[in-house]
């Protein structure tokens, strides 16, 4: 019977655990002035004067507008078509 009674606030412990995992993992789209555009995973706090713009992750550019992917691992940016690391 106690066993009955501890199932569901396992459960429930479980379920928000799992929520609090998956909320908190956030992703987001990069770009600069230049029109390079890449993945982050992790919500950096960007220099205004580096020139960027933050998106989230379901944003896509419009027709006409001219920007191009360039991915790169490790915490940094695209400038002047190099990766600047930080």
């Amino acid at each position: 019977m106690k066993l009955l009674s501890v199932l569901p606030f396992a459960a429930l412990v479980g379920v928000s655990a799992m929520t609090l995992v998956s909320t908190s993992a956030s992703a987001g789209i990069v770009c600069n002035e230049d029109g390079d555009c890449w993945h982050t995973q992790t919500d950096y706090q960007y220099q205004p004067t580096f020139g960027l713009t933050v998106h989230q992750n379901d944003w896509r550019w419009k027709d006409g507008e001219r920007h191009a992917w360039r991915e790169h691992d490790g915490r940094g940016y695209w400038h002047g078509g190099s990766w600047q690391t930080f």
